[in-house]
């Protein structure tokens, strides 16, 4: 009998995922250079240079980071179909340790932070799985699989956790028009899966039409990726003998391929482009003491790992859930450190927490490259020093 071999989307995103990542900390450095050269004018001039209707900015902010949400929920889907999210098992280790580290990074934010800044809290909950998975990676085999897909699995959580804070706290005045709309479209959708529709374009062509209205309503846009996401049919094929893959009919899996490079080399490296610049040059002295600065900082170095590592503990010692196999202590500990890397979406969401104030972003943007690069060294530095648990 032929066992049955599956590669999960998910864990063949990690053979380019150092590469991505590696790409993505390339342009962070290039924006960090630009914001505090000489051409910094250029460079903030060029992001709000209006393309038709929108500025450059906003149409990576709000178009080119769409398409990242769409693989996104790809992702999300694929892993609770038939992923490592497949059954409740599965999610539960993840599932506590991503809302540990969702809630306790929060409640440090606001603890440094009240009044009109408090609207920041959600910055620090984030985990970038692009960098985490890419300095995990560096570690080499040393670290065992299972915790690699542990710290997979709780980033998807996690990314699901944010679009749902996104969607719930950081929409503007709505537009029940548009949101009528967006709604007629979202039913187009779900009537294409149900009808069995297994081509791609019509869904990219409504998915489109339902960005539109999604910019239009007051919610913010990128929304519109994840629920296209969620309507793609994801189909099942049975196994051959001479092709490991079973999804070769899946639209799902189709996009999500084909989406994997272009999102991992292209549109995450250009959102870190046009948004990690910090003018750190520019910036008074105060803002490296700042109370958003330190609450972000704090909350992604020290928040990430109590809420993370602790709830993790907690749920194995209460016998919840077992741990990764194979996994040490010391290596949870450092994985839950790399948990604290949340450039990506935190910088997303701090240009949605203090819209039109660029100190409360600077101060924000600056907590969290110091808060992810202290996460990313000491995570790494733990794991390359940790001993794999003994069978």
């Amino acid at each position: 009998m032929i066992q049955r071999l599956r590669t999960s989307a998910i864990r063949r995103f990690l053979d380019s995922q150092t590469s991505a990542g590696l790409v993505l900390m390339a342009a962070a450095v290039i924006a960090l250079v630009l914001a505090n050269s000489p051409v910094a004018s250029d460079y903030e001039a060029a992001l709000h240079h209006h393309l038709g209707p929108l500025s450059l900015g906003h149409w990576i902010n709000d178009g080119l980071m769409a398409i990242f949400f769409l693989l996104v929920g790809l992702e999300i889907k694929r892993e609770v179909l038939d992923g490592q999210l497949s059954t409740w098992p599965r999610r539960i280790l993840p599932g506590l340790a991503a809302l540990g580290g969702m809630v306790v990074p929060a409640l440090i934010y606001l603890a440094f932070n009240h009044g009109g800044t408090a609207s920041g809290w959600a910055i620090p909950a984030a985990t970038d799985i692009a960098f985490a998975l890419a300095v995990i990676r560096l570690v080499g085999n040393r670290v065992p699989a299972s915790l690699r897909i542990f710290l997979a699995a709780l980033a998807i959580i996690d990314d699901l956790g944010a679009v749902a804070i996104i969607a719930a706290f950081y929409s503007t005045a709505l537009s029940a028009i548009d949101l009528g709309g967006a709604a007629a479209m979202l039913v187009v959708l779900i009537a294409f899966n149900r009808m069995g529709v297994k081509r791609l374009s019509p869904y990219l062509l409504v998915g489109a039409v339902l960005w539109v209205f999604m910019v239009r309503s007051g919610i913010h846009a990128t929304i519109a990726g994840v629920l296209l996401a969620f309507t793609i049919p994801m189909t099942r094929t049975p196994a051959r003998p001479d092709c490991d893959d079973d999804t070769r009919d899946s639209p799902l899996h189709r996009l999500e391929h084909a989406l994997h490079k272009p999102v991992g080399f292209l549109v995450v490296p250009i959102f870190g482009l046009a948004n990690a610049g910090v003018p750190v040059l520019g910036l008074p002295a105060a803002a490296w003491g700042a109370p958003v600065t330190l609450g972000v900082g704090a909350g992604l170095l020290l928040g990430k790992v109590l809420g993370v590592f602790g709830m993790t503990m907690l749920a194995v010692r209460l016998k919840l859930a077992d741990a990764p196999a194979h996994a040490s202590t010391a290596q949870m500990l450092g994985t839950a450190c790399l948990c604290g890397i949340g450039f990506t979406m935190s910088i997303f969401i701090t240009l949605l927490a203090f819209p039109g104030d660029p100190l409360l972003q600077a101060e924000a943007k600056l907590g969290v490259v110091a808060g992810s690069l202290l996460s990313g060294l000491i995570g790494f530095a733990i794991l390359r020093r940790a001993s794999p648990q003994r069978a």
